[in-house]
């Protein structure tokens, strides 16, 4: 009888991306994905990093299936990503219920560090910066997800070392997917239902694979029919070379989103921070792809609070929210990640920390209102997904990536349909399918 896992995925899309593929490694081993995780024989828990407290949510995690398996048989416990890969040498120690540890880089291994568990009850922890094998593995079996819009990594780790960030340690050096891997996938995804993907990494705009780019990446998807959309994220504004900017000349399917975390208006807090770029540079890019197309809109992340911004910084952070105006943005303030540069910096006083989130997010979230308030009585293209969870909607997003619902037939899954917006708020879009008139005028 066939085994069941179920995976807890916390943080970004390149988790999501991850615990995907693991659930179609493991089939490999006669285990099932559940959605129910009280059915679970394992039980894995996919990490990450980045937000404050991630090693205490995991502990938090680990006690809540404790409590929720007292009367049961105990499942396999694995604690995977990038708390894993950071924690490692901690994890097992500090918690003997976790069986196994395995880091992002490691996911090539599942199977057989799983079997060596059930065979030797030995607990194991494997955290070895192995990319390469990991997607060669990976290729070898067919990503099975059928959503309409899929994630596809292809590229991990970082270079850039930002003070602040944790990822050159968790996800290693910046690495590149073979091309046509990519393509192949993409595909794959496509032949499944797929009819956007959205493309992921670290640093995805500082793909490289013998040359080609992912502006050549882009191209080459542009030319598969049954694919309607590309997206990419998470990028770096020192990648955003040239050629990606002139993408945007030419492709019909790259959507006018472009996702830069900019983190701070103050060239002296970026610094500080390690960036490698500046405001003048980051505007020169917002001004060259507003030339080439004025409905290209920018989402970001900011870190608000750094140790060394002053008010005249925060103030920088607020004039260039003013100019750009962005669609859509993640905020927070700084909080340290061990093993970092900025660990043990002195931090700002809590109270005025809080006080300059609060500004910065009435300002982020005024633009998004204001934004999709003008987008009322207009028409826009929005690609449908699948019904909301009531079952009453359907729920697509709009070529900006704002959630859009209306109503509507579930044959209109999956294609890209004219709805007319009626009302908003501040995250979603209201409206109803577009019916053109087919009245003459006399």
């Amino acid at each position: 009888m066939n085994q069941k896992i179920f995976i807890k995925t916390f943080g970004c899309q390149m988790n999501e991306y991850d615990s995907n593929r693991i659930y179609d490694t493991v089939k490999k081993i006669g285990y099932e994905k559940t959605n129910n995780h009280e059915d679970a024989n394992c039980y894995l828990i996919n990490t990450c990093h980045i937000r404050d407290k991630a090693k205490e949510k995991v502990y938090h995690e680990i006690g809540r299936v404790k409590k929720i398996f007292r009367s049961k048989s105990k499942p396999l416990i694995i604690v995977a990503g990038c708390v894993a890969q950071a924690e490692h040498n901690e994890m097992i120690k500090r918690e003997p219920y976790i069986d196994l540890v395995l880091g992002p880089q490691a996911y090539h291994k599942i199977n057989r560090t799983i079997l060596n568990h059930k065979n030797k009850n030995e607990k194991k922890e494997e955290t070895e910066f192995d990319a390469i094998s990991k997607f060669d593995y990976l290729s070898n079996i067919k990503n099975q997800a059928k959503k309409i819009s899929s994630f596809l990594t292809i590229q991990e780790g970082c270079d850039k070392f930002c003070n602040f960030c944790v990822v050159p340690f968790t996800r290693g050096p910046e690495y590149s997917r073979p091309f046509n891997q990519i393509l192949d996938e993409a595909k794959n995804l496509i032949d499944n239902g797929s009819k956007e993907i959205i493309l992921l990494g670290q640093n995805v705009n500082a793909y490289n694979f013998q040359g080609l780019r992912l502006s050549n990446l882009i191209l080459e998807l542009e030319k598969i029919s049954g694919l309607r959309r590309i997206r990419y994220t998470t990028s770096h504004p020192k990648d955003m070379t040239n050629d990606l900017i002139d993408v945007y000349k030419h492709s019909k399917k790259l959507m006018p989103l472009v996702h830069l975390p900019v983190q701070s208006g103050s060239d002296k807090v970026l610094e500080l921070m390690n960036r490698k770029h500046t405001i003048k540079t980051y505007l020169e890019i917002f001004h060259k792809l507003k030339k080439i197309n004025s409905k290209i809109e920018f989402s970001s992340d900011f870190i608000i609070a750094y140790p060394g911004e002053k008010k005249e910084d925060f103030e920088d952070t607020l004039s260039l929210i003013d100019e750009v105006k962005f669609i859509n943005s993640y905020s927070f303030v700084f909080s340290p990640r061990p093993g970092t540069v900025a660990a043990n910096l002195p931090l700002i006083d809590k109270k005025i920390s809080i006080e300059r989130l609060k500004i910065v997010q009435q300002k982020l979230f005024f633009n998004q209102f204001k934004i999709n308030q003008s987008l009322e009585n207009t028409t826009i293209s929005v690609l449908v997904e699948n019904r909301t969870d009531d079952k009453s909607k359907l729920f697509g997003r709009s070529e900006h990536m704002t959630s859009v619902l209306f109503s509507g037939s579930d044959d209109l899954i999956g294609k890209i349909v004219k709805v007319k917006i009626k009302r908003s708020n501040q995250n979603s879009l209201f409206g109803e399918i577009f019916k053109q008139s087919n009245k003459k005028v006399a």
